[in-house]
């Protein structure tokens, strides 16, 4: 399932064995941050997390970091 967030991020949610995979991808950048998850967490704390990892990856950037 791919879906777009208000705040230009595009996530994608795949179901791997008993986990998902989510995927949040900026896209003014397109760069992109992933995470495992156990989906009893529920779509909503994925969704989160995602994001929150996202974030943190542009924020390394642009203080000129490696992510």
């Amino acid at each position: 399932m791919v879906s777009r967030s208000d705040n230009g991020i595009i996530l994608e949610f795949i179901h791997v064995g008993a986990y998902v995979k989510v995927t949040a991808v900026d896209i003014r950048t397109g760069i992109e941050a992933s995470i495992v998850g156990d989906p009893a967490r529920g779509e909503t704390a994925l969704r989160q997390t995602a994001v929150r990892k996202l974030r943190y990856v542009l924020d390394k950037q642009t203080k000129g970091g490696r992510a």
